[in-house]
Formats: structure tokens, C-alpha cells, sequence
């Protein structure tokens, strides 16, 4: 239930005290303070709990609120200050949740304190709100608060975007594409279950394993390696191009690597590269929502919800858009919160799952196998191994039978026929050139979950010639 975090707070300040006491004793009104740090200069209403952030507490929140540990997939810093050394964890299977002694403490007194300390099993404040100690108080809607914080525009009002309106059938036409880091191609799987003619399918990528896997299965794409060696003439070569895809690596970019260069230093600068690109393509403001002779064009830029809201503010200046919020467990078995720049069509609607989208663990697990899954969910795949064991207990996903008499089950990750499903990928749609399971797991982890980019590109139907779709994930498993 405890853990210790290498993190900033090493006390609580006489003034958090004095403030927090004023407050059990009813002198204060806990909404008037920062529940992060007792200032009076409340910037906005805490989104879990009765209360407020001041600007710099706000900031942390949105820096770490969705940081997890990699190990068990627990929160790196405390739910309420978004800091903390020593933390309470929260003992639900399946809640990632951290509390640190030092909030528990100042907010409701040393005695709730002791009482938490002395349990043996803990279940948070969001898991049991009626058990809330005073004057800590859950918030009834503090879900749709966190998602309505996360998918706030920036500071900056930008214009809106202009989006092209929808095309005569007999005008559409088969789409162009270019895929910026496109990995094993889940723009194009995504593409192809929409049915999209698909005239044109550019990727630049330089794995050679994700290359080697979007090769052995679409033949008809043009890769064309680097994208820092993408020039302008080769992209009036290959163009014009109807859509732009891309997600930049998120590795340094992402506040859970503790080494991160940021967005202007290492693989972080390649945001820069799509923006390049970006420049060179889109359309001039009048073009841009007229079809006289013009195609319209629409794009989709994807990275971590794990970046500072300073790296945030940059891309969205830049792109000169807010980002919207989408996570795949709504049309999947996985956690997988994503941010997502664009302008294409509805891209803020509510994810809704289709006939044939796997949603729980268990419909992804391969059938007549004796395999049982052991959480509905799972938290979000990366590219670490452990990654796949939920919780901070490290429990295997799945139990299998072993169809042995007297040998008793034992549990198991999932098999990379499994992880593929869980993104909505064909059966053994990695299982290429003899690849290690590790390395299988890699790039799935790397890539988009298919059902939300399907989810994203739908509204081009509107635009763009189909025919008839490919058998999805569900038929070809």
C-alpha cells in the first residue's frame, strides 16, 4: 500500500498548518484555499476534489497527472498536489492511484493519518468517496472534470479551422495519403477497414522492422525512409496529397523519462519535421474549402498526454489548434490516452464502439485455449515488456489451464496474437520475418490503436471515393 517516490515535497510549511487547521475547525472555507499548497491565490477548482489549484499547482497537475510508473502502472505523484515523497496506494485492482502522507496529512489531521497507516489494505478517496475523511470531499463529477481540464484550448485563441465541406458522391475521389513516422502502417489498416480507395499510400519510416511488417502486408506502399531527407521536390513528385498523418517520437517529449531533452533537442525536434511538411502542403486559406479544381486537404498530428503543458502550448501554437483528448478504451481492451491535432471533420464526438470491436481482454484472448482474462481492461501498452501485468502487484493478465491432471493454473502475459487484437490489428499481422516476441511487442506498443484512428478518419467517407472494406481485425482473427 506505501511506496516511496523520489520527488520534491520533503515537509508540510507551518503556513499549510495553520491554513488547513483554520479549515477543520470551520474559520475557512476549504474552497478558498490551494489544496496543493494552502495559497489564497486559487487559480482554479481542484477537478477530484472540493477545493482549488493555485497557477503553479495547476501546472504540476497537468504535467503529472498521467504519469504512471512503468513497473506496476501506478501513479508517479500524489492525486491531489501532484507531488509528494511517500505515498498511499491505492489497493483496488485496476485503481492507479497515489495519495501522499504529507496531503492526507495537512488536509484531514495526523490522526487520519495513522488510521490509513495502520491498514492493511487501503481503498482510496475516488474508490470510496462516502468514506472521504473532512474535510476532503470528492467531487460527484470529478471524471468528466479531468477530461473536460485535459481537453481545454490553450491560452492562445486561435481561428477555427477551416474544414472543407463534404463532396457530391460522384465528385470524390480515391485519397492521396502521406504517413509521417509511419511505423507498421495503422493509418492504412485504419483506411482500408473504412474502405477507402486508397490511391496513393507514402510512408516515411525508418524501423526496419515496422517497414519489413508494412511491406510483407501492403505491398503498394511507397516508403520513402527518413523524414528529415523529405524535400519539396519529391513531394511535388509524389503529390498532391489529399491527408497528412503523423505522430513524432514521444520519447522526449514525455515527462516520465527523466532525462528528456524536450521538444527542441533530440528525437523531440522531429515535431518540427512534420511541421515542415505541414507548411509545404497545406493549401492556401481560399483553396482550402473550395473544390474549383482543388482537392481538400486534412491532416491528423498524434503524441503523449504525458508532456508538459509547455510542450503542449508549443505544438498547438504551431499547429494553431488545441489538441482533443481520446482514449481507446472506450473501443478497445486497453487504456491508451492520446492527444490529437487536426482538422478533420467531428474530431471531438464521442468514441463509440462498432459490431466487431474487441472491448474487454477477454474477447481478444484466443479462444479454446483454456485462457481466462484476469481484468477487463488493461492498462496502457507501451513498449516495455512489463508493461503488459497489471497493477502494482505485477499480476499476469490471463490464467491458462495447462489440461493437465492435478496441475493447477498458472498465469501468463498475452500472446502477440492477443496484443494484436487489443489494437485492433489483423491476426499475426507482425508475425514477420521471424521476429522475437519483444521485438513484435515494440512495435504494436509504438503504433496508434487501430479502432481510434478508424474513429478519426470516418468523417472522410464524406470526401473521398471507397469501395468495399477490407475484413476488419474481428473477421481476419
Amino acid at each position: 500500500m506505501a511506496a516511496t517516490l523520489d520527488n520534491r515535497t520533503t515537509s508540510i510549511t507551518k503556513l499549510e498548518r495553520e491554513r488547513f487547521e483554520e479549515v477543520r475547525s470551520g474559520e475557512k472555507d476549504i474552497r478558498t484555499l490551494c489544496l496543493g499548497c494552502a495559497s489564497l491565490k486559487v487559480k482554479m477548482e481542484h477537478p477530484l476534489f472540493e477545493g482549488g489549484l493555485c497557477s503553479g499547482c495547476k501546472d504540476s497537475f497537468l504535467d503529472n497527472y498521467y504519469l504512471f510508473d512503468d513497473d506496476d502502472g501506478t501513479q508517479m505523484y500524489c492525486a491531489i498536489c501532484s507531488d509528494g515523497m511517500e505515498v498511499f496506494l491505492c489497493d483496488v485492482t485496476g485503481c492507479p492511484r497515489a495519495f501522499c502522507y504529507f496531503c492526507v496529512e495537512k488536509i484531514c489531521g495526523k490522526e487520519e493519518l495513522d488510521k490509513i497507516t495502520a491498514k492493511t489494505n487501503w481503498n482510496c478517496f475516488l474508490c470510496e468517496p462516502e468514506m472521504c475523511p473532512a474535510p476532503l470531499r470528492v467531487r460527484q463529477d470529478w471524471h468528466q472534470r479531468v477530461q473536460a481540464l485535459f481537453a481545454a484550448p490553450d491560452p492562445i485563441e486561435y481561428d477555427p479551422l477551416v474544414i472543407p465541406p463534404p463532396l457530391p458522391l460522384a465528385e470524390r475521389r480515391p485519397i492521396r495519403v502521406l504517413s509521417l513516422f509511419d511505423g507498421i502502417a495503422t493509418g492504412y489498416v485504419a483506411l482500408k477497414n473504412l474502405g477507402f480507395d486508397v490511391e496513393l499510400y507514402v510512408a516515411a519510416e525508418i524501423d526496419c522492422d515496422a517497414v519489413r511488417v508494412s511491406s510483407v502486408h501492403h505491398s503498394d506502399i511507397t516508403h520513402l525512409g527518413d523524414v528529415q531527407k523529405i524535400s519539396r521536390k519529391k513531394l511535388n513528385e509524389l503529390g498532391p496529397f489529399d491527408l497528412l498523418l503523423g505522430g513524432s517520437p514521444c520519447t522526449e517529449l514525455s515527462v516520465a523519462n527523466p532525462q528528456r531533452k524536450g521538444i527542441y533537442e533530440g528525437s523531440g525536434r522531429l515535431f518540427f519535421e512534420y511541421y515542415r511538411i505541414f507548411e509545404y502542403l497545406k493549401p492556401c486559406e481560399a483553396d482550402s474549402c473550395s473544390h474549383n479544381g482543388s482537392r481538400p486537404f486534412f491532416w491528423l498530428f498524434e503524441n503523449v498526454m504525458s508532456m508538459t503543458s509547455n510542450v503542449r502550448s508549443t505544438i498547438s501554437r504551431f499547429l494553431q489548434c488545441s489538441p482533443v483528448v481520446v482514449d481507446a478504451f472506450q473501443v478497445s481492451a486497453a487504456n491508451r490516452r492520446r492527444y490529437f491535432w487536426g482538422n478533420l471533420p467531428g474530431m471531438s464526438r464521442s468514441l463509440v464502439p462498432l459490431p466487431g470491436d474487441r472491448v474487454t481482454l477477454q474477447e481478444c484472448l484466443e479462444p479454446n485455449c483454456g485462457r481466462t482474462a484476469q481484468f477487463n481492461k488493461l492498462r496502457t501498452v507501451t513498449t516495455k515488456q512489463n508493461s503488459i501485468k497489471q497493477t502494482k502487484a505485477a499480476l499476469f493478465p490471463v490464467v491458462e489451464e495447462l489440461g493437465i491432471d492435478d496441475a493447477p493454473p498458472r498465469g501468463d502475459i498475452l500472446w502477440c496474437t492477443e496484443l494484436e487484437r487489443v489494437f485492433g490489428l489483423p491476426k499475426h499481422y507482425t508475425d514477420v520475418n521471424n521476429m522475437s516476441k519483444q521485438n513484435r511487442q515494440r512495435l504494436i506498443g509504438q503504433g496508434w490503436s487501430v479502432p481510434v484512428v478508424r474513429h478519426l478518419l470516418s468523417p472522410l467517407k464524406d470526401y473521398f471515393k471507397c469501395v468495399t472494406a477490407l475484413p476488419s481485425a474481428e473477421a481476419t482473427s
